[in-house]
Parts: C-alpha cells; structure tokens; sequence
C-alpha cells in the first residue's frame, strides 16, 4: 500500500519554484498568501490550466472564493500577476490566461537592485580606502583642499580607486609624494587610455626603458654599479 501511495506521489510530479520569490517576495510588497497564491497559479499553468477559477484557487487555500477573487484583483492592478488572451485555431474562439510575467519581471529588477546596491557599497568601501592610504603615505589628515581633489578624481574624472591608489605608489616609488605630481600621473594614464594598475604599470615600464636607452646604460650596468632604477619623471612627460 505503501508502495501505491509513493507512486501516486511521484506521479503527481513536481514543479521549480523560484528562490528568488521565497527571498524577496516580501520586498515586491506581496502578503504570505500572496505568495501562496502565486505558487498555486503557478501549479495549476504548469499543469495546463491556465486560467483556474476564484473557486479552484480557494479549494487549495485557507481563502473564500470571494477573497480570492479581491486578491486576483489586486494583484493585476499592482501590476503582478498579468492576463494574457489566446486564440484556439482549431476551435476559433479564444481564451484568457494568467500570466506570470510580471512577478518575475518583479523579481529580476528587484535582484538588479540588489547588485546594485552591493556595487554601491563596495564602491563606498574602496573609496573610503583611498583616504585611509593616502594619509597611511602622507603621514598626517589630508586637508579639505586634498580630500576635495580626491573625490573630483572619482567623482568627476571617473578615476578607478586602484588607479589612484597606483598612482600614490608611482610617486612614492618616484620620491616626489605630492598631489600636484599624482595628478600629472592621473593625467598622462587618462590621455593615453589606461584604466588599470596592471596597463599603468606596464606603460611606466616603457617609460623607465626608454630613460635607460637615453642615458645609454643597460640595465645589467645599473645592477653592476649599484644604481636602481630610475622613476619616470611623469612632470616631464
């Protein structure tokens, strides 16, 4: 008997139910028999009924056919739950149907917002960084002129907060700790395209390569004699 009843079980099948609707259907402003409703919608359209009665939804809830029919309601007037209108071809009459477009349309932009939020905060937490090494490097509170330049860099010149925080190392690195100098840096690296530490880096490399080509001295000489390697001037560029 038991064995009967497991098959009938598996028999009646199962359906996907969207995490994202048991995570934020609260958020989109949906009740928890709302939600309910909206997963009863979803079996009867999964099962071919695309257009179950007040009645039948009611049947499957602890809700009167009169208050389902209020929440039906509702929910295509908050632009929820969707109705659509289809033509049997064979039969030449057509037919309404719900549709459930509109909640997961919901639920996308609803997680968009999310992400969104997460990259704010992130962006937030990166750019509070920012101030926190440039005055690690400084060794001492930046002044309001200092702090201000700092946020017209990312506010304005749409400057990454890991290419400022590149450029603070290529002036520390050139013995020239100055904002004059790292918005030179910031400058010559926007003109010519570079949006990453890893591009920044590898365009100072050639700049230091053609210096040592200049002074004629390889870089197995500088070693030989002692002498590091000479910062690119980015004042002089």
């Amino acid at each position: 008997m038991n064995g009967m009843l497991f098959e009938k079980w598996m028999m009646e099948g199962s359906i996907s139910i969207p995490k994202m609707l048991l995570k934020s259907y609260k958020k989109i402003g949906l009740s928890d028999n709302e939600c309910m409703l909206f997963l009863q919608l979803h079996v009867y359209i999964e099962s071919g009924n695309y257009f179950p009665t007040p009645h039948e939804l009611a049947d499957r809830m602890t809700t009167s056919a009169d208050e389902m029919s209020s929440m039906l309601r509702s929910l295509i007037g908050r632009n929820l739950l969707g109705m659509d209108q289809y033509e049997d071809k064979d039969k030449g009459v057509y037919f309404e149907a719900y549709t459930l477009q509109p909640l997961w349309n919901k639920l996308i932009n609803c997680l968009k917002e999310e992400e969104m939020k997460q990259k704010e905060s992130k962006k937030e937490q990166q750019e509070q960084n920012v101030f926190v090494l440039f005055e690690k490097e400084f060794g001492r509170p930046l002044s309001p002129m200092e702090l201000e330049t700092l946020k017209i860099w990312m506010d304005e010149d749409q400057q990454s907060p890991e290419l400022i925080l590149t450029a603070l190392k290529e002036s520390v690195l050139s013995g020239k700790l100055n904002f004059r100098y790292i918005d030179r840096i910031l400058f010559e690296w926007k003109k010519n395209g570079i949006k990453s530490a890893e591009a920044a880096k590898m365009y100072g490399e050639k700049f230091r390569v053609r210096q040592l080509q200049k002074s004629g001295q390889s870089d197995k000489q500088r070693k030989d004699t002692g002498l590091k390697r000479p910062a690119y001037n980015w004042l002089e560029s």
